[in-house]
């Protein structure tokens, strides 16, 4: 199995963000994670990907806005 690059984008205090990130930590899949109220670098990345929420994930080449398990398992392969 090909490794994709994960990306969470995320915020301090947003749920939706914490359950992504528990997420990929039980399943052991290495992510960069990148919060986008610390890294101005981050929220122009997260802009660029026409998101202004988060979280926002982003496997290999997919974008995922919001956080969605099963959409989640298939990106993943």
């Amino acid at each position: 199995m090909s490794q994709k690059r994960v990306i969470l984008y995320s915020q301090p205090g947003c749920p939706p963000c914490f359950a992504a990130k528990h997420f990929l930590s039980s399943r052991k899949v290495p992510f960069e994670y990148k919060d986008v109220t610390a890294d101005p670098a981050a929220l122009r990345e997260l802009m660029e990907l026409n998101s202004r929420s988060t979280p926002t994930i982003v496997v290999g080449e997919e974008v995922m806005i919001g956080f969605d398990a099963e959409r989640l398992e298939k990106m993943l392969g």
